[in-house]
């Protein structure tokens, strides 16, 4: 028997509760009739053109995605809009559309920090910063890989397991710096730096990393930095939703994870490390 869309809102919000999120936030249905059926859903990072097309072109009754269309108060969503004509776009096709986002982030087991430390291997993992005192919801992750690296090591490991993306893996630090107890948090992290070092961790993976706050962490002797792309560090959960739509609801709907990039950066060039400032200087 196919669910309702209303029966897939449901699964969903049972494992993403929306108490979880932040006050500035916005989450849930943002379109689509509880009453519909879906038969299939598209899982994705953005609510951006191409997964539209990619929802449409496999005939979902309803798009999840972890970023939000509209996070700022909107008075209309007419067609000749770019965010309004994804609006029109899903309605006329009868495909719902849903957003988990911070819910999604604090989220214990399937969430986006639990898939992020999963891919990484990391195993013992707990929050870096837990809703409440021994609870497994929670900003970040810490725990420990199976074996000890280094932090060249480690950022080839995030480079191998993580979608490639035009701005690849940076890190900062001791490229032979050991590495066994790992932080991590999908999307940007770079704030709970303090909770990273305060649990031990050897190195904080994140993204939107800034240059003053690195640089600071160096000097200030912390956990080594390891930076990856916004769309990479969130992207391993695109899967884990789509598992468990299909685990939750006994295989009452098709779940398939988006395979578009949608990393806004496409292009990348670079001089190899270590060449004199000076020749590009002014």
């Amino acid at each position: 028997m196919t669910a309702t869309l209303g029966e897939v809102v449901a699964t969903l919000e049972a494992r993403y509760d929306p108490a979880l999120a932040e006050g500035w936030d916005a989450v849930g249905l943002v379109c689509g009739d509880p009453a519909e059926p879906v038969e299939r859903v598209l899982v994705a990072v953005d609510p951006v053109a191409a997964v539209v097309d990619e929802a449409l072109e496999l005939g979902a009754g309803l798009l999840v995605t972890h970023h939000p269309l509209f996070l700022t108060p909107v008075h209309g969503v007419p067609a000749d809009d770019p965010k309004g004509r994804l609006v029109h776009r899903l309605v006329r096709a009868g495909c719902g559309l849903f957003v988990a986002h911070t819910n999604a982030d604090r989220a214990p087991d399937a969430g986006v920090n639990d898939a992020l430390a999963a891919v990484l291997g990391l195993t013992g993992t707990r929050p870096l910063q837990p809703v409440a005192p021994g609870s497994r919801a929670g900003l970040g992750r810490v725990g420990e890989l199976p074996r000890p690296t280094t932090l060249a090591g480690f950022a080839a490991l995030a480079a191998e397991v993580l979608p490639e993306t035009a701005g690849g893996v940076r890190a900062a630090g001791d490229p032979d710096r050991p590495v066994r107890t790992v932080a991590v948090c999908g999307g940007s992290g770079g704030s709970l730096l303090p909770e990273a070092t305060a649990a031990g961790a050897d190195v904080l993976l994140t993204s939107d990393l800034r240059h003053h706050p690195v640089s600071e962490a160096r000097e200030d002797g912390g956990p080594a930095l390891c930076d990856v792309a916004h769309f990479a560090s969130e992207w391993p959960w695109v899967p884990v939703v789509a598992d468990v739509l299909a685990t939750d609801l006994s295989g009452r709907v098709e779940a398939v994870a988006s395979r578009r990039r949608t990393d806004p950066w496409t292009v990348h060039r670079g001089r190899s490390a270590g060449g004199d400032p000076a020749r590009t200087a002014g």
